[in-house]
Parts: structure tokens; sequence; C-alpha cells
């Protein structure tokens, strides 16, 4: 009797069961579905904190999809490794028939996942891979000219005229769960331990949506003291909640929080279409500021101890949470590019080391509109005034009290640098060094 071939569906930024669009092609396309997850040691080995938020967020979802499979009569098999390894030993067993998974748009990503189709192509097996965690992927969205869009309107204005139920309707998954492997054991999933990692209090474990917080975002949601914004951006990055779901409820009940995943899918499409964003500007020209990268106001910033208590409370309320507010994001990024004249790329480094919700699309795209070097970015004359978006946006300063503890003691330090002063020379420096580029 020959072996009954598996159908291998593999987790990567979409943990969940429902509306998940490659496991439902597999599902409804084969029998003898097995759902696998690896913990990628190439990614794992470079992270240097072993309380790494995001691990341990990981970890727990892992954990909840294999109680959910074992509840279905399924389960999921969980590796620590190189996935080409993983998928080598797996092809061993004689018994591999395809493999299923959503696309992923990184350039690591993209690199991992022909690896992996060259090794199943040459044992043709097929690798089938899907768009799932964006609304509009790579060319869908183009100008009329082929081109595609670097400025974020003109780009909404076609996303919003091209969408429809047919790219937001539901994968039906739980139709074909049937198709699942049947199986009655429930293996333990890796520890995090085993991996080198430490759990971590999670706090960003509820991906259930408020809509109340949906309806007034327009009027909250720069008020970092208040309940203005979802919350929901690590579900988004992991895939715990369908994108095809948040843009039906937005385009309902706020197209101004619907924005906000119309830029999401903006920067991802930039990722794709201009990868060279990953290591360098956008705008070329901006390759060519010379940086101060003074090591102690870059250490100041980190730990928020500039004397800017907005710039302070942002960065504190990141080191110690994992998370920071949107507007104050920007302001930050703002104060770090321009104030400080310190090379964004530094920035986006440190929130990608400490950011639970990071994602390498937005996070990028964010850096690089502060610091003006990005698609559609702020002028470079554009410089944030840290006193000015504290009176607009935290002007009882219940935001700063709430992280800034020593605010107005004694202890609390002084500005690192003038405003006035580091205004006026980011602007003769952004001007002097793109002049020289004929800007």
């Amino acid at each position: 009797m020959s072996l009954q071939k598996i159908t291998y569906f593999w987790f990567r930024r979409d943990l969940r069961l429902e509306d998940n669009a490659s496991l439902y092609m597999a599902l409804k396309s084969n029998s003898n579905v097995q759902p696998i997850f690896i913990f990628d040691k190439s990614i794992l080995d470079k992270l240097e904190d072993v309380n790494d938020r995001r691990v341990s967020f990981i970890h727990t979802q892992i954990s909840r999809l294999a109680r959910e499979l074992n509840e279905i009569g399924s389960s999921l098999n969980v590796y620590y490794g190189k996935p080409l390894d993983i998928f080598q030993s797996l092809l061993d067993s004689k018994s591999f028939g395809g493999l299923f998974a959503n696309r992923d748009y990184e350039p690591y990503a993209r690199q991992r996942d022909k690896e992996v189709h060259d090794l199943l192509a040459n044992k043709n097996i097929p690798f089938k891979a899907f768009k799932d965690h964006v609304i509009f992927e790579k060319d869908e969205i183009l100008k009329d000219d082929g081109t595609p869009y670097v400025v974020f309107s003109p780009y909404a204005r076609k996303w919003s005229e091209k969408v429809n139920d047919f790219y937001l309707r539901s994968y039906p998954t739980v139709a074909y769960f049937n198709n699942l492997i049947q199986s009655t054991e429930q293996e333990a999933v890796i520890s995090l331990d085993q991996m080198g990692f430490k759990a971590h209090k999670n706090d960003w474990s509820n991906s259930a949506l408020d809509l109340s917080v949906v309806k007034e975002y327009h009027e909250k949601r720069d008020i970092p003291s208040e309940n203005g914004t979802t919350g929901l951006s690590v579900h988004l990055r992991f895939g715990t909640v369908s994108i095809r779901k948040l843009a039906s409820i937005g385009r309902e009940l706020n197209p101004k929080w619907c924005n906000e995943l119309i830029w999401r899918d903006f920067y991802q499409m930039i990722l794709w279409q201009f990868p060279h964003v990953v290591k360098g500007a956008f705008r070329s020209k901006y390759d060519h500021i010379p940086w101060r990268n003074n090591e102690d106001d870059f250490i100041a910033w980190c730990e928020g101890k500039t004397g800017y208590p907005i710039v302070d409370a942002g960065m504190r309320e990141l080191n110690e949470t994992g998370f920071m507010h949107n507007r104050v994001r920007m302001i930050v990024a703002s104060f770090l590019t321009k104030h400080l004249l310190i090379d964004w790329r530094w920035g986006e480094t440190y929130f990608a080391s400490k950011l639970i919700d990071f994602d390498l699309a937005s996070n990028n795209g964010g850096w690089q509109w502060a610091s003006g070097s990005g698609v559609d970015a702020a002028p470079y004359f554009r410089v944030f005034n840290p006193y000015l978006q504290t009176d607009k946006f935290d002007p009882d300063n219940r935001y700063i009290h709430k992280w800034v503890k020593d605010f107005k003691s004694a202890h609390y330090p002084k500005p690192i640098v003038d405003h006035k002063t580091a205004r006026l020379r980011a602007i003769e420096t952004y001007k002097k060094a793109l002049s020289q580029q004929g800007y």
C-alpha cells in the first residue's frame, strides 16, 4: 500500500485558522493537510534580547493554534531550525506531497521562499503561495502608465476605487477542516527556554476589536493619553486577525481608520517595488546627508533622557512596553533625525529591536517619512517642534506624567539641544547637502 502524501501548510505571519487564504486553498485542494510552524533560527539567532516580546507573543499564539487544532482533531507540528534544513528533513520521509503558504514581501522572506521553492522543485513538489496579509499586493495598484505610485494620496484613491466585495471576501476555511490531517497526539510546543528566550508578560493577547474606538478614531487618534487606537497593530503584523475583516469594518465605520490600513498596503508595495529602501534612502540624494551621529545623544534618546518630555515619554513607553503611540513615533523620529541629526537607520534599527508590532515595511516607511528621505515624505525643512506637539496633543501632560516619573523634578535632565538652534542647523545641513546633489 502506498503511503498517503501529506500536504503541508506553513504558518508564518498568518497565525489564525479562520479566513486564511493559503490554508483555505490547501484544504480545498487536498486532504491530509498538516499545518506546521518553524521557529526560524536564521531570524532568532540575530535577536540579542532574551526577553524579546515578539518571540514571547509568537510563542503564545503558536500554543493557542496548537490547542485549537487539537480541539478539532488535528495537530500543529512545530519545528526549531532553519527552514531549508527542516524541509530537507521532511523530504526524507518520502511522504511530502506539496507545500502551501501565504506570501511575505520582505527581502529575507523572498530569498527564503525561493530557496525552499527550488529545493522542492528539484523533487517535482509544488510550493503554492497566496496573498493574505494585504488587500492589494505587488503591482495590483499602479498608475495608468503602469508604474508604481510613490505618493500616497493618489494610491489611496485608486485603492478605494478598486476595492470591492471580491477583495474583501472571507475564506471559509472552517467548511474544509475535515481535510486537516487527523491526529489524536498533542505534540508539545518547544519551550521558549529551549530556544534561549524568556517568557514575557503578554499584554497584547487580546485581538478583539472595539468598534467604538474605530468610530471615534478620527477624533482621538492623535491623543496619546486617550484610548484612541485599536491596539491591533501586533495582530495585523502576525496575522492573528484578518486584514479583510478589518478593512470591511473600516470602510463601513470610519474611512480615516481604513486609511491607516491603506498606508499599510502602500508601504508593503513600496518594499516590493523598491527593495533598496531596506538599506538606503528611497530618494538617493538623502544618502549624502552628513549625519552628526553623536553616540551620547543617541543613548540619551534611546533611554528617554533628552530633556524633551514628549520625546522621553515616548521612548520610555517603548522601552517598558514594546509599544509607542503613532503620533509620538513621528515626534521622536523627527527629533532624532532633525534635532540631533542622527541617521534615520539608527532609529529604525532601535525601533526594530523594541517594537512588538515591528513590521519592516511600515517601520522603514515611517522613518524615511520623518527624515524626509522616503516616498511622500515630510519636506526636509519640516521640523516638529516638541513643545508645540505637546501643547496640541498632550496639553495636560497626562501622557508625559504617565511615563516620565521624574518630570519637573530636580533629577529630570536639561534639554540636550536647544530647539531653535537645532532646527536651524538641521535645515541648513539638509539644504547644503541636497543642493550639492542638484536638489
